[in-house]
């Protein structure tokens, strides 16, 4: 295979045929394809674009690289949910066990930090000893026991994706929309599930910023899925500012765990039960929107979908204790500093790209491919757009590991947090609904 011919197609505006891309991600899964070239690639498809035949022919070319899940012999439906990335997005950390609880198999398969945005397994992984790295015959005999299971992406899922998906995070191509659709798609359906549902990012701190680009790359996952007998339905949220106010890795454990006992920021509480409910509509075990949002409150009301975490942590090799008293057993970092308003004001906006940026440079992101993760560092943002401040109050407290990061980290916020004179417009944290037969506008709890 000659390489080199197909990034030049691709870099002139031309197609790879599926047994070309089918060859190419073999090879490179292998090894017999040197990463710069499939970075030059993937360059030349983010400038160049890729047809919905070609991103198939690239996400099931990524498939048949390695094995699948096979869950068949379950008797109940098999759901799971993928988020396009922001930061403060802990909801997979809360909807896994949640989802769990309300009698759905749950095998949810996440990722490591992107660009900007934080990783669900680098969340995790703040959680003493909790291991991601199991086996499909792991996966399979833990989602029959315990109805879930939280891991990574093992060599044996799309080992093509798996390199792939590393490479586009140091080679600023991860927002080109099919590189993104054939990447959550190749995994997802090697999962072997029933349903999926997607909740696709949009704001200033999403890979797709603005709507009708979010709405593109949903269609295309929407029609990944339903053309491979993967019922897939997509919520639109909100992304113009962090979820929630734990941005990091073990803090936003700590406020995961905060929602699971029934309480947490009501943004991020609405958010998971608006992709609760979608994950139990597409389980078919409600009627439904509004009985499945009741059912996924009373899991978290009656302690249920909390216990069922605990069962995973311990499942995973991870210290129970720390779903018990999060603060005893998760990392701290030794400088805990408040940032308070010089003035009074209205927030305007707080930048989460500023903010996930910012989590990097106190040492809790990557800036290579194979840097360590400080899971202690991060912040907590205590401010949305349109809240009032004085003089004097809070704004967020940085969580930091020494000084030179620490005043890094001020001056980051000093960018993030921008204050004016009166509110901005309100933007609703459920804006829509995608699925196969069409685009539904949301109202009501969740859509505020």
């Amino acid at each position: 295979m000659m390489v080199v011919e197909l990034i030049e197609r691709k870099r002139d505006g031309g197609q790879l045929t599926p047994e070309e891309w089918r060859g190419l991600m073999a090879a490179y899964a292998r090894g017999d394809v040197p990463d710069y070239q499939i970075a030059a690639l993937a360059m030349a498809v983010f400038f160049r674009g890729m047809d919905d035949a070609e991103t198939e022919a690239l996400m099931l070319a990524m498939l048949s690289s390695g094995r699948r899940l096979d869950l068949a012999h379950l008797k109940v439906p098999r759901v799971d949910k993928h988020s396009t990335g922001g930061v403060g997005d802990k909801v997979s950390v809360i909807l896994a066990p949640l989802v769990a609880a309300c009698g759905v198999a749950v095998p949810m398969m996440s990722g490591r930090g992107l660009g900007h945005t934080g990783g669900t397994l680098d969340k995790l992984e703040s959680i003493p000893g909790f291991e991601t790295r199991l086996t499909l015959e792991q996966t399979a005999q833990q989602v029959e026991r315990l109805g879930c299971a939280l891991i990574g992406q093992t060599g044996e899922i799309a080992p093509a994706d798996r390199r792939f998906y590393s490479l586009r995070d140091a080679t600023a191509t991860v927002e080109a929309i099919p590189l993104i659709a054939a990447s959550i798609m190749s995994k997802k359906l090697a999962e072997g599930l029933t349903g999926l549902v997607l909740d696709v990012k949009t704001g200033a701190g999403a890979f797709m910023p603005k709507l009708d680009d979010a709405l593109r790359l949903a269609r295309t996952m929407i029609a990944l899925g339903e053309r491979h007998g993967c019922p897939t339905v997509a919520l639109l949220t909100d992304m113009d500012a962090p979820l929630g106010e734990a941005c990091g890795n073990a803090v936003e454990v700590v406020e995961s765990i905060e929602v699971l006992r029934g309480g947490g920021p009501a943004d991020l509480r609405e958010v998971a039960l608006a992709l609760a409910a979608e994950m139990l509509l597409v389980a078919k075990v409600t009627p439904d929107r509004a009985s499945a949002r009741a059912k996924a409150a009373e899991a978290l009301a009656s302690g249920a979908a909390l216990a069922k975490f605990r069962e995973i942590v311990q499942a995973q090799g991870g210290h129970p204790g720390a779903v018990d008293d999060p603060v005893k057993y998760l990392p701290q970092a030794p400088l805990r500093v408040e940032v308070a308003a010089e003035r009074t004001g209205v927030v305007q906006r707080v930048e989460p790209r500023i903010i996930g940026r910012a989590i990097t440079t106190l040492g809790g992101g990557r800036q290579h491919v194979d840097d360590p993760i400080d899971h202690a560092v991060g912040f907590l943002v205590h401010v949305k757009p349109g809240s009032a401040v004085r003089p004097g109050e809070t704004l967020a407290t940085i969580l930091a590991r020494d000084a030179t990061t620490l005043e890094a980290a001020r001056a980051a916020l000093a960018r993030a947090i921008v204050l004016g004179e009166s509110a901005p417009p309100s933007r609703r944290r459920v804006s829509h609904r995608v699925t196969s037969g069409g685009l539904e506008e949301l109202t009501g709890p969740g859509a505020s």
